[in-house]
């Protein structure tokens, strides 16, 4: 099957969790399809994209917004109907370019990452198209409105509203929909969310394997750190949780790892708290540390972070939030916990008694290992693709 795939990202290098989704599947979908990539660029091209996506790709465009044209993007959706989320990424030349693109491949069916994209294909009517939501950005949004500043948050009671709308509607306009978990597929404001597929991310286990290293941390908080979740829960495990395992263990130090760190974040700098940025090596920081805590207050979604270290044998620590998409067992693969004391007593414990720091990272290990395979997860994307087109014919 030739595909014709849009992303609002070039899917290299692997720092953002829609990236690593989207290269997994490009990887694996090669083997058995033809894939013409069309990436949307807000930043610099990466040296090594290119090179990297033509082992999979059989032609790639990228279409490159420079800043300007993105300033006039947001003032454009400011009076028009379209989300940020979508109005950021859309322009009437690349809207022309894909077009052409689409008449020229004729491809058998169009897929999109994410509603950032969708109105490039939407116009397509006689061709299958495929939507991956991916998460519920609307329930995200809302889940910010309380938490932003009070200025910002007229703004972001507009985004929400216009949100829950594009989700409905891009959900009649598109053929199939895929979505990350059943969390997120039943947050999904839509007629029907069990016509929504749940197709999860996978985890490279012959990548994140266990690295011998020191142990020069004992708690890791990894992402990317300009994302506002990931900002919040970081400032959430140094201000709220730190201080009280200080309490009983003044010796505990936190290491935050991951791409672009807010100021926000990189106050949260001390003698207890090392913020490194980006790092070439992502399993250096699991390796280095005694475990990961992942205290997510308000995101969507599959957490990578937790599968990653799972997958190297770290134990994990999350919240309910989290936990309800990855569907581990706590207590047994998992540690979860609501509550700032809760957070401090588990990691306590945890430091205080190996036994069951193992015990807990080999269960992890075992559930990942079994739940999280990127070759099953593109099986059943390429099985979505293949009904699709079958269907529309």
């Amino acid at each position: 099957m030739k595909l014709f795939v849009i992303t609002s990202r070039i899917p290299w290098p692997l720092e953002k969790g829609d990236k690593l989704r989207m290269y997994h599947q490009l990887r694996l979908l090669a083997e058995e399809h033809e894939i013409i990539l069309c990436a949307l660029n807000d930043g610099k091209l990466h040296p090594d994209a290119d090179a990297e996506l033509r082992k999979f790709c059989t032609h790639i465009h990228y279409i490159h917004f420079s800043k300007p044209t993105l300033a006039l993007n947001l003032l454009r959706t400011l009076f028009g109907r379209l989300p940020f989320q979508t109005g950021y990424f859309w322009h009437r030349k690349a809207q022309k370019l894909i077009d052409s693109f689409v008449a020229y491949y004729k491809p058998d069916l169009i897929y999109c990452q994410l509603i950032r994209t969708s109105e490039y294909a939407r116009k397509h009517k006689r061709i299958p198209k495929v939507l991956d939501y991916m998460d519920v950005f609307s329930k995200g949004t809302e889940r910010r409105i309380e938490k932003v500043a009070a200025w910002k948050r007229p703004v972001f009671r507009m985004e929400w509203k216009r949100l829950l709308n594009y989700e409905r509607e891009v959900f009649e306009a598109f053929d199939a929909h895929i979505i990350i978990s059943d969390q997120d597929r039943m947050l999904m404001p839509v007629s029907d969310p069990k016509r929504i597929n749940v197709i999860g991310n996978g985890v490279d286990m012959n990548f994140f394997q266990p690295l011998e290293l020191p142990k020069t941390h004992d708690i890791l908080f990894n992402g990317n750190m300009s994302y506002p979740p990931n900002v919040e829960s970081a400032e959430y495990l140094v201000q709220k949780v730190l201080p009280l395992v200080h309490k009983r263990m003044p010796g505990v130090k936190v290491l935050i790892t991951g791409a672009t760190p807010s100021a926000a974040v990189l106050a949260l700098k001390s003698g207890h708290v090392t913020v490194t940025g980006w790092v070439d090596d992502v399993r250096t920081g699991f390796a280095q540390s005694r475990m990961l805590v992942a205290p997510m207050q308000s995101s969507i979604g599959l957490q990578n972070k937790l599968l990653e270290a799972m997958a190297m044998r770290i134990p994990c620590l999350t919240t309910t939030l989290s936990n309800n998409a990855l569907k581990a067992q706590p207590g047994t693969e998992i540690i979860v916990a609501d509550s700032p004391q809760a957070f401090a007593d588990a990691i306590v414990e945890l430091l205080g008694n190996e036994e069951i720091s193992q015990q807990l990272a080999q269960a992890g290990y075992e559930f990942v290992k079994a739940n999280f395979s990127w070759e099953s997860s593109v099986k059943m994307l390429s099985e979505v693709f293949e009904k699709t087109k079958a269907a529309k014919e």
